[in-house]
């Protein structure tokens, strides 16, 4: 039997750290194991995070090993190569499928309850790659898939027409990588049809300056890996928000990537639509209205990747 308020951290580079903290200061657990291949690497981030908890909330953080898995309800992976300049995130595929081949069995070997959280690049074929090593229930096997790319769309659409971002309702699907897509048809400010509130706003150039800002938000990943060399404040915000409606069961709509079986008329394939998340992992997938130019692109995406999973060497 799992424990709800257990969770394990596969993986201790800038995104497993600071994903890491991000869920200390959530409160949401009393128990963190902290795993990764260079193992004083795991317990000197064990270390940090343990001398802020007077600052934060009781909770028990170490460094392990795969045996530590036995209770755990969430397990995040974010272990494997980095993103390179220039790399796109489809690059890093047969780097990081030989990773998870050593990772997901030793997983398996201890755990076979948890929802596994697949958070390395990249995410969909990944979260595809995890699933079929596991043999886990498509439920429980998800990606952190475009919830950091609605987010960042959220943000600069919000930026752009001088509201809270928490007031936008916009959603970023498919691919989380260069294919990816914005869907524009449903997007709405409160209830408010985005592009009547952009002319409340005084925004004329609705297509254009959409246009122009969703590139922004397919590239900032590119952007910030050439200004800093990595991103992990982003990601790290996204994995607590998913292990949120996770651990409270919110039944919350989030883009995650996971197995899409009919929707769309796609089969075999894991990416991102808003999907229903609770205890129990994926609740339902929905398949929200798209205009005939969407689901285009979406097709585009989704053979995008099946494309990579015919190449991929495992």
């Amino acid at each position: 039997m799992v424990n709800i308020q257990k969770v394990a951290m596969i993986g201790c580079g800038f995104v497993g750290a600071t994903s890491a903290f991000s869920l200390v200061l959530s409160g949401l657990f009393s128990e963190m194991v902290l795993i990764d291949i260079n193992r004083e690497k795991a317990e000197g981030e064990a270390m940090d995070l343990t001398h802020g908890l007077p600052f934060s909330r009781p909770m028990q953080i170490y460094a392990g090993d795969y045996s530590d898995l036995k209770d755990c309800a969430l397990i995040i992976i974010t272990a494997g190569a980095n993103q390179r300049p220039e790399e796109t995130r489809l690059d890093l595929v047969n780097r990081n499928v030989k990773i998870f081949q050593s990772i997901i069995p030793e997983i398996v070997r201890y755990n076979q309850e948890a929802i596994l959280l697949v958070v390395s690049n990249p995410v969909d074929i990944l979260t595809y790659v995890t699933l079929k090593l596991s043999g886990f229930p498509s439920n429980r096997v998800i990606g952190s898939g475009t919830v950091l790319d609605t987010a960042r769309l959220k943000h600069l659409l919000g930026e752009h027409l001088e509201v809270d971002s928490r007031s936008v309702h916009a959603f970023v699907i498919g691919e989380h990588g260069d294919s990816e897509l914005p869907v524009w048809s449903s997007a709405n400010i409160s209830g408010i049809d985005l592009k009547h509130f952009c002319e409340i706003q005084g925004e004329m150039n609705h297509t254009e300056d959409m246009d122009r800002l969703f590139i922004d938000v397919r590239d900032s990943a590119y952007e910030i890996i050439r200004k800093k060399g990595a991103t992990y404040y982003g990601i790290a915000m996204a994995v607590r928000r998913i292990s949120e409606s996770i651990v409270r069961n919110e039944h919350s709509i989030l883009p995650i990537s996971s197995l899409i079986s009919g929707h769309y008329g796609l089969e075999k394939i894991c990416m991102s639509v808003p999907t229903i998340v609770g205890s129990t992992g994926v609740e339902k997938v929905l398949d929200i209205p798209l205009d005939e130019t969407e689901q285009q692109l979406l097709m585009r995406s989704a053979e995008a990747l099946q494309e990579v999973l015919r190449q991929v060497q495992w």
